[in-house]
């Protein structure tokens, strides 16, 4: 892609902008441990992960809106339900899972990676567009608010209010269609290979790979960087 017709930059949300604030296994047994139940970390590690992987994708097709969030709450449910359901009788399960839905609508439950607001604020400088396609819910957008940098994004796009999940091409049209741009203008920061990479090769965007860990095996049509500061780097010398 060529600098000179990149006009917006769309990112996933968790896990390339902000992560959880500490790890998943020790909020839900800190709080287990509040309702009655004792869970070793690593179970609820092992289980998270593999529910999560299980789970059908977060979108329900030709739902009203007053629906979608009922939706929302009930796919958790159902995933941290499937977590805990190997480990012992939970007898006060229900009030945990409000509990814990409530505590990752909180802003201080996550952390911005340390350059999420240093690499925004520049490409917002430098008259690209930004925006979020992202297959996280309805309590995403109070969370871009909570860490200050909801104000940098117009649209946010999440799974949930289009019917389609990423790596489903639909998502990303509508990220596009937004601003009446086209693919090629257009390129797709994720830290899933799946969800992220395939699903903006699938729709015609240019994909980057956010890869903390350095884990991914070759970058056939994609880019792929460790820091979200590389891609201003890569925009400037234009090799984007």
């Amino acid at each position: 892609m060529s600098s000179g017709r990149l006009k917006a930059v769309f990112f996933d949300a968790a896990g390339t902008l902000f992560t959880v604030n500490g790890s998943v296994g020790e909020i839900y047994a800190r709080l287990a441990r509040q309702y009655g139940k004792e869970v070793a970390v690593a179970d609820l590690e092992a289980g998270f992960r593999r529910c999560f992987a299980a789970a059908p994708p977060m979108a329900f097709p030709d739902t009203s809106a007053e629906q979608v969030r009922v939706l929302e709450k009930q796919w958790w449910r159902n995933l941290v339900h499937n977590v805990f359901a190997p480990l012992g009788p939970f007898p006060r399960f229900v009030d945990y899972f409000e509990a814990l839905f409530a505590y990752f609508a909180r802003a201080d439950a996550w952390r911005l990676y340390p350059e999420t607001l240093e690499v925004l604020a520049a490409l917002k400088f430098g008259d690209l567009r930004l925006g979020i396609i992202s297959n996280f819910d309805s309590r995403l957008f109070g969370l871009l608010d909570g860490l200050g940098i909801g104000a940098f994004f117009d649209p946010v796009v999440i799974s949930t209010h289009v019917g389609a999940a990423k790596p489903d091409t639909a998502i990303f049209n509508r990220a596009l269609s937004h601003h009446r741009l086209r693919a090629d203008e257009a390129l797709h920061v994720g830290d899933s290979y799946e969800a992220d990479i395939m699903g903006a090769q699938g729709a015609g965007l240019a994909p980057v790979l956010v890869d903390r860990r350095n884990s991914a095996q070759g970058t056939a049509g994609y880019l792929r960087v460790k820091s979200l500061a590389e891609i201003v780097t890569l925009i400037n010398a234009q090799e984007l």
